[in-house]
């Protein structure tokens, strides 16, 4: 890639002429650390390293630690050997650095300690996000899909029009689901209740680069909450997904897209209500027994909103909207417990949720904050005990999206509002799940805990994301170390020495060929977007129409576990996700934030 040459050039000639000749490489948070933290490089060759490191300056000038690498005793994936960990932790002093073999002179990516580390990172995120709107598009400063939708499953007949512009595409693709929508904009919303500082005002409510008094997260969010008012147009009804994979048909700008549902191509899309019953127009059918699982974070979504809207902008009308949307939305739930998947058409692949009392209990918590209603409350401890640990954290290998979201917000949102004895059995719940990806994360150098699924990423910022919640519930620092450690390992502490974000940080090692219409047309980076991450090789073999179009920047450090690739031709690695973009929100907010 034209910007990994160029990153070299820029660094000096040592870093590949020795990684070469020597076969030992450095991997490195390239983001950065906080001054205070724990901060661990990796260190991996075929031959045994006899040799300390040196913390230097960017410049080169001054050498600020001696380092010694200590083995590890976890087995590598293959390829490599023997792994080394660089432990530096106690530099404190802020600066721009590499780490360099002091014999071989090896180096690592540089790097910086910096309190600001952090600071207003998730605004990159935020980019990615407006990049991913449908309807007005500040990006490419279009509008697209105005005729969204034709109704499916729904109370009138076929066919019908029905107004479900607006809300994000989902990922390289320009399908829009209920299911990553609403996760998407409540997460916003609760990361902005955390983290209220941790947020600018540079846009407007459509996304364009000019202030309005209200933090970009939400206009964000608010841009997803409208779209779910869309989508619930009667107590009765909720429309759940627009278009279906036959989206699939090449690369293509949103606002000229030839897909045909029917009516000819760049004109109405398929339109699904939720029934909570099996789905499908053609040959393939999901799985449903409800609408609970999309209902109840929809609700929640909209009771967090209702408080912010009220509290913090002053907004009385929209705040009343948004309450009794939450209402309408968790009664639904109620009614029709159970969940609804995503619809295929022409491919066996969907969103196939399978949870929904994680999505319930985080409604009636948040629907009992806003209300004070007693019912809510009983209701949210109730749909607690049911949703206890169920998560993919317990497993090596799960469907797709059948524990979504990955992280249950429902367990946080309820603790504080129960007696000291049911706190503990929130906490409980976090706990096991963290302490699973604990186990499994000794097994491997990189101390990385979690199955490499489809999305592995978005497993990753959950689990980080489950971490802090469960520091904040408890004062608990004991996972504090290990969350730093997954989260280093998206920004390049992993076999690939990649960041796993795109155009993160601007001078680094990320993403670039990613699997976006975006990038095919354009050659046009979109900064902060989340990419679906490295997954089994078993996976990879054997999933329909993979084809890399270029030789493999990391084929020497591909191995016989997990494989990633920075190539458009991949889309089972190399995706840029909406919703995993938006889970990893609050992860930045809560470190932007930290100092």
């Amino acid at each position: 890639m034209y910007r990994f040459l160029l990153l070299i050039l820029l660094t000096g000639p040592s870093i590949f002429a020795h990684d070469i000749s020597e076969n030992t490489y450095i991997r490195v948070n390239q983001l950065g650390y906080l001054p205070e933290e724990t901060k661990i490089a990796l260190v991996f060759s075929n031959q045994k390293v006899n040799e300390d490191f040196l913390l230097i300056s960017s410049d080169g000038e001054k050498t600020i630690a001696t380092i010694r690498p200590n083995r590890s005793k976890q087995k590598g994936w293959g390829t490599f050997e023997h792994y080394y960990t660089l432990d530096f932790t106690k530099v404190t002093h802020e600066g721009h650095y590499f780490l360099q073999g002091k014999k071989t002179k090896v180096r690592s990516q540089p790097f910086k300690i910096s309190k600001n580390a952090y600071l207003h990172k998730s605004e990159k995120l935020l980019e990615f996000m407006r990049q991913q709107r449908c309807g007005y598009n500040p990006f490419f400063d279009m509008i697209c899909h105005q005729r969204d939708g034709r109704s499916f499953y729904g109370p009138m007949p076929d066919s019908t029009f029905v107004d479900a512009s607006g809300g994000w595409h989902d990922a390289g693709d320009q399908l829009k689901y209920l299911i990553t929508g609403s996760y998407a904009t409540a997460h916003m919303l609760k990361a902005f209740e955390l983290y209220p500082n941790a947020f600018l005002d540079r846009t407007n409510a459509l996304g364009q680069p000019f202030s309005n008094d209200i933090p970009d997260v939400l206009d964000e969010a608010k841009w997803g909450l409208d779209w779910i008012l869309k989508l619930h147009p009667a107590p009765d009804q909720l429309i759940h997904q627009i278009a279906d994979d036959r989206d699939h048909r090449g690369w293509k700008m949103p606002d000229n897209d030839h897909s045909d549902y029917g009516w000819g191509g760049n004109s109405y899309r398929a339109a699904y209500f939720a029934t909570g019953t099996p789905q499908g127009l053609n040959k393939y059918k999901s799985e449903a027994t409800g609408v609970s699982n999309l209902a109840g974070r929809s609700a929640a979504a909209m009771a967090i909103a209702h408080r912010i809207w009220k509290n913090k902008l002053k907004d009385s009308l929209f705040a009343e909207i948004c309450l009794k949307a939450a209402k309408s939305l968790y009664s639904l739930g109620k009614e029709k417990e159970g969940y609804q998947q995503g619809n295929s058409y022409g491919a066996p692949y969907r969103y196939s949720e399978k949870t929904w009392a994680d999505d319930m209990e985080w409604g009636a918590a948040e629907l009992y904050k806003a209300t004070g209603d007693r019912e809510y409350l009983d209701d949210a401890k109730k749909y607690a005990l049911k949703a206890n640990t169920v998560s993919w954290m317990q497993y090596d290998s799960v469907p797709h999206y059948q524990y979504y979201p990955f992280v249950n917000m429902g367990h946080f949102a309820l603790y504080e509002h129960v007696d000291d004895e049911f706190k503990k059995v929130l906490t409980d719940y976090y706990k096991i799940g963290i302490e699973e990806n604990v186990k499994r994360g000794q097994t491997n150098p990189y101390q990385i805990g979690i199955p490499f699924i489809w999305c592995s990423n978005n497993l990753l910022t959950s689990l980080i994301t489950q971490g802090i919640l469960y520091e904040k519930m408890t004062g608990d620092d004991t996972y504090t170390k290990f969350m730093i450690l997954q989260r280093d390992w998206l920004f390049g502490r992993n076999p690939w020495g990649t960041s796993m974000f795109t155009k993160m940080p601007e001078a680094g090692e990320y993403p670039l060929d990613v699997h976006t219409s975006t990038w095919a047309m354009t050659k046009k980076e979109v900064p902060g977007g989340l990419v679906d991450g490295p997954v089994y090789n078993t996976i990879y073999e054997s999933l329909k129409g993979l084809k890399l179009n270029e030789p493999d920047e990391f084929a020497m450090f591909q191995n016989d576990f997990v494989t990633y690739h920075d190539d458009i031709g991949d889309y089972s690695t190399n995706e840029p996700t909406m919703d995993g973009t938006a889970g990893a929100i609050l992860m930045m907010a809560h470190w932007g934030d930290a100092q």
